[in-house]
């Protein structure tokens, strides 16, 4: 329950920030100042300036600077799947989060994710959609793909050093390489099946 009022309290200051200054194309760092001149110890107040836009409330100008239009009200980006495509989904990937293998038939709950997602313009569609289990769908909300999968490939190059598997250390060391050179981002994730798919050739 508290943090519940907490999280209603930032969303105040930030809108009331947005409020003394509409129109105006405003970085995100200097509400989330304003957020801490109230709660120094404010709990992610860049998460609650992102659902602000996700429902609609802000306007995304570019990556980490927003705007907000007195009256304005756009659409929740953040829609669910259908029940037709989520089950579409499901059923091509088996059931299977497509990281790990592990979905219903083993007891693990699983999700259907937006490979792009939706605040970045991901639609509901089967294309866009993959299944993954709970540990690796949070995993991917938590850190941008780039990152998820340069975390998930360092732990596969551990695992393979510790059974002296050197072509599977080797593969996972060169999707480090591409990721450091390319810096790819949200579609990467898209790879990761034929990943697993070249492990398993291997």
């Amino acid at each position: 329950m508290g943090n519940e009022n907490n999280v209603k309290t930032i969303t105040h200051y930030i809108k009331e920030f947005f409020e003394k200054h509409p129109n105006e194309e405003i970085d995100h760092g200097k509400v989330v100042d304003y957020v801490f001149e109230f709660i120094p110890k404010a709990r992610d107040p860049w998460r609650s300036i992102r659902k602000l836009y996700q429902e609609g409330w802000l306007i995304q100008v570019r990556k980490g600077i927003y705007k907000r239009v007195p009256g304005y009200k756009g659409h929740n980006v953040l829609t669910p799947f259908p029940k037709e495509i989520k089950n579409k989904i499901f059923k091509r990937d088996n059931y299977k989060c497509v990281v790990c293998e592990n979905g219903v038939h083993n007891g693990y709950e699983i999700h259907a994710d937006h490979i792009k997602p939706q605040a970045k313009g991901g639609t509901n569609t089967l294309e866009n959609g993959q299944t993954l289990c709970s540990e690796h769908n949070m995993m991917k909300k938590r850190y941008e793909t780039t990152d998820f999968l340069g975390k998930y490939s360092k732990r596969m190059i551990s695992l393979a050093n510790k059974n002296k598997d050197e072509k599977t250390e080797n593969l996972f060391k060169d999707i480090l390489e591409v990721l450091k050179k390319y810096g790819f981002k949200t579609l990467v994730f898209a790879i990761i099946p034929l990943v697993l798919f070249l492990i398993f050739l291997w």
